[in-house]
Order: C-alpha cells, then structure tokens, then sequence
C-alpha cells in the first residue's frame, strides 16, 4: 500500500512540474521587418496583451530576421523549433503549392474583400493545409500595392505592352508576361537604381515599398491600391498548433484576445499605408492614377489563362481552391 502511494504521490509530483512547465511559458515570435513595421505593431501588439492577461505567458519578439532568415522560417515553425511567426504565406510555396494562391493576381479586389476572404471556405481549406503541417493562423492580414510608370500611366493590360516591368511574384510576372510586358525580376530595393538607369520603366509592388523606396523620385504616374486593386500579399501572424495546444486555456484566450485586437489594428493600419502612398506622391508631383472595375476585369481574363492555369496545373487540388477563393464577392 505504501509502495502504491508513493507511486502515486511521484506521479502527481511529475504531472505537478510538467504542468508548471507548461503554465509558465515563454514563445519565440520570428519576422524580417523593422520595429517600426506595422507587422512587427501587429506582433507586439499580441505580446503585449498577453503580458496584461498575467497568464505566465511571455512572447518574446525577434525582428529583422535576427533569428532566422525570411525564406527559412517556415520550417522550424512546423517543427517546434519556433513557436509564431509573420511570414508572406507564399514564401513558403515551394513546402506548399497550395500556399501559393496567396500572392495571386485579381484574386482580392481590395481591403474589404480580404476580409471576407479569410472568413470564407476558401480559407477554411487553406487552413486544414496547415494544420497538417502542425501550424495554425492567429492573426489574418493582407497588405496591398500597386503600379508605377516612369513614363507613363499604367491601369489596364494594355499600358504594360512593351515595358521592362518588374513584378511582385511569379504569378504576377506570368500575367504581365502574357500582357505583352518584358519582365526583369529583382528585389524591391532595386526598383530605384533600375529605373534611374532606364532598365525598368515599370514596376509592381506593395504600397509601402513605393514610398519607403522613394519612388516618387522616379515615376511619372502612381496606382495605388483603391477601390479595386490587383496585388495583395498573404501575411498572416502564423503559430505552432502543438504549441498553442499545450497552453492552458487561459493563455489560449489571452492568445486569441489579443490576436482579435491585431487583425482588426492590421486592416485598418493596410488601409492607412495605400493612403499615405497616395499622399506622398502626390507631394512629389506624380501624377495619381486609378483603376476601374473594368480594367480588373480585363487583368482577371488574362490571369486566367496565364497565372491561374499555372497554378492550377501546378497544384493538386488546385482548381478546387482556385474556385473557392474566386467565389467570395
């Protein structure tokens, strides 16, 4: 009898300090931007609010790709190695196919259909993707861009026939490509020096590169993301689906208020950098452009035969979650 008690007071002893482990925890939160990045706001604001929760739960936030480099944080996150992350969905593409439907052309119209998109089927589907991989979403977000022209204006398919155009992402550079565009691939931080040159006399990118670029410096005509718009990125606050298991469920729903509070902070401050870009270059004497629900459509037809077909022949189950994202208004 003793020896059983004893047997069970060791057990409860080790279920007690596994327990306390668990209970008093500190994550490892990885992205690539700057402390003045609203993504890395978006981070600290889960932090944040989990610290005020007193849950003996303690986020510990590594920016500027301190801890590991941009395109190779997807894996440790599935592996446990790292327990959150920001991460452009579509870096990690090469894992997951599938993934890639989120740097897509056309594929959301502006800030309100996103957020329609990430509560629709179409995310239901991406997100079973990732459970397989043992990752979840905390945080949705997208963040947009748009066009710009060193010489002239650039809305619809037609305006790129001809021009040396850098694209945002592959799929963006197969729909240009089939619009008559020739396209040189390189970073955003190259945008300025190959235009200044005359390499490019277009390029494609996100709201906030135009201006932390200067690009205004160098273009005739900016169009920025408005009412519609053709380029959106997936960037989503991503966690550990073991990791977050493991927590009690305190610090669960300490993790989700503040994920609540950050999505709804990431929609707003996306629609507050297309209009300080517009702003900006306005100040500089660029003339601002705009695209019309006609000129998306015309840019859709063409991803459709370009873009999409590669994907969806690219992609097993493409086609199903191609028509799944398209049919959320």
């Amino acid at each position: 009898m003793l020896k059983t008690t004893s047997i069970a007071a060791a057990a409860a002893v080790a279920t007690a300090m596994s327990f306390g482990a668990v209970q008093a925890a500190e994550l490892k939160l990885s992205h690539q931007w700057s402390t003045s990045d609203v993504r890395h706001k978006v981070a600290e604001i889960v932090a944040s609010e989990v610290a005020a929760a007193n849950v003996d739960l303690e986020i510990k936030i590594y920016p500027s790709k301190s801890l590991f480099k941009p395109r190779e944080q997807y894996n440790p996150l599935t592996r446990g190695r790292l327990d959150m992350v920001v991460l452009p969905l579509s870096y990690a593409g090469g894992q997951q196919p599938a993934y890639n439907l989120t740097l897509m052309p056309g594929l959301v119209k502006n800030h309100d259909h996103w957020s329609r998109l990430v509560e629709s089927p179409f995310m239901d589907k991406l997100e079973e993707i990732m459970a397989g991989d043992d990752v979840m979403v905390l945080v949705h977000g997208y963040l947009a861009g748009g066009f710009g022209g060193k010489d002239r204006c650039i809305t619809g398919p037609d305006d790129v026939k001809g021009l040396q155009t850098r694209a945002a992402g592959k799929a963006f550079e197969q729909m240009l490509a089939a619009a008559g565009a020739s396209i040189t691939s390189m970073p955003s931080s190259e945008i300025y020096s190959a235009m200044q040159t005359g390499v490019l006399q277009a390029a494609n990118t996100s709201s906030s590169s135009f201006v932390s670029y200067r690009l205004y410096e160098q273009l005739k005509c900016y169009t920025p993301a408005g009412d519609v718009a053709l380029w959106f990125m997936y960037q989503p606050l991503l966690m550990n689906k073991t990791t977050f298991d493991n927590l009690s469920a305190e610090q669960q729903a300490a993790l989700k208020a503040g994920a609540a509070k950050a999505q709804a902070y990431y929609l707003d401050e996306a629609k507050k950098a297309d209009a300080a870009s517009v702003e900006a270059f306005k100040k500089a004497g660029v003339e601002i452009a705009s695209m019309s629900n006609d000129d998306f459509t015309a840019w859709r037809e063409i991803a459709k035969t370009s873009s999409y077909k590669a994907f969806v022949e690219q992609t097993p189950g493409g086609q199903e979650l191609l028509d799944l994202a398209l049919s959320v208004e």
